[in-house]
C-alpha cells in the first residue's frame, strides 16, 4: 500500500501533521478553493525563495500563512519590500486579512520538494539526468538522510519515447508508519517536453515515547506500610 498512496497523507495523524489547519461546516468549498489560490500565488511569486512547504491556518476572520524557506532573505527583500508585495497580492486573491510568517529551513538537502526542484533545474540546464540524480543523492545522504529515492519520468536524454529512470540509495521503508518520509514532486520544462521529478527522503523512525508505569501496576505487589 505504501506504493499507491501519498507518503505524507499515508502517515497523517501518526507522525505527519496537516498543512491546512482549519475547520468549516458551511464554507468548506470556498476555503479549499482559497487555499489552492493562495498556494498557487506563493508558488508563482516565490520561485526563487526555495519555499519547502506552506501551512495555512484560519483563526477567526484572519488567514495565517507560514512559509518554510531555505532562502528567507530573498523572500523578505530589502527592507521587507518583497514581503509586503506578496502580502498585498495574497489579500487581493483571498479577500481576507493575511498574516504572513517566514521561517527558515534548517537543512535544504533534507526537504524532498527542494531536492526535486534542484534536480529539475539541472535538467532544464541540459545537464545529463543521471548526473543530476547522483549529485542530489550524494548531497542528501551527506546531510544525514538514511535513504533517498529519485524518479524521473519523461523524454529523458531527448529520446522519442518517454521512459522512467530511478535512483535509490539507502533504506526506503514505504510501508512502515513510524518512518519519517518526506515526499516532493515537481516538473522540469525542457525543450523535449515536461519531465516529472519525484523524490522520497527517509530521515529515520519517529518512535512515540513510552509512559512509565508504576511498579505496583507492573508487578502487582502491594506497597509496604498499607
Amino acid at each position: 500500500m505504501g506504493q499507491k498512496v501519498h507518503p505524507c497523507g499515508f502517515r497523517l495523524g501518526v507522525n505527519q501533521d496537516w498543512r491546512a489547519k482549519w475547520y468549516a461546516e458551511k464554507n468548506y468549498r470556498q476555503f479549499l478553493l482559497d487555499d489552492l489560490k493562495l498556494r498557487r500565488v506563493v508558488e508563482q511569486q516565490c520561485s526563487g525563495g526555495a519555499v519547502a512547504r506552506v501551512e495555512i491556518e484560519r483563526p477567526g476572520d484572519e488567514v495565517h500563512l507560514t512559509l518554510y524557506s531555505a532562502r528567507p532573505g530573498i523572500l523578505i527583500g530589502r527592507g521587507g519590500q518583497n514581503v509586503e508585495l506578496l502580502k498585498s497580492d495574497l489579500e487581493k486573491v483571498s479577500g481576507d486579512k493575511i498574516r504572513l510568517t517566514i521561517r527558515e529551513v534548517d537543512r535544504a538537502e533534507l526537504e524532498a520538494l527542494l531536492v526535486a526542484r534542484s534536480v529539475a533545474e539541472r535538467l532544464e540546464e541540459r545537464i545529463p539526468f543521471r548526473r543530476a540524480m547522483r549529485q542530489a543523492t550524494f548531497r542528501t545522504l551527506q546531510a544525514g538522510a538514511k535513504g533517498i529515492k529519485i524518479s524521473c519520468n519523461g523524454r529523458l536524454g531527448g529520446l522519442e519515447i518517454a521512459r522512467s529512470e530511478t535512483v535509490r540509495q539507502g533504506q526506503m521503508p514505504l510501508h512502515k508508519l513510524r518512518a519519517d518520509i518526506d515526499y516532493g514532486f515537481t516538473e522540469a520544462h525542457t525543450l523535449m517536453g515536461r519531465v516529472g521529478v519525484k523524490v522520497w527522503i527517509y530521515k529515520g523512525d519517529i518512535v512515540p515515547e513510552k509512559k512509565e508505569k508504576n511498579a505496583t501496576a507492573e508487578t502487582g505487589e502491594v506497597p509496604q506500610g498499607t
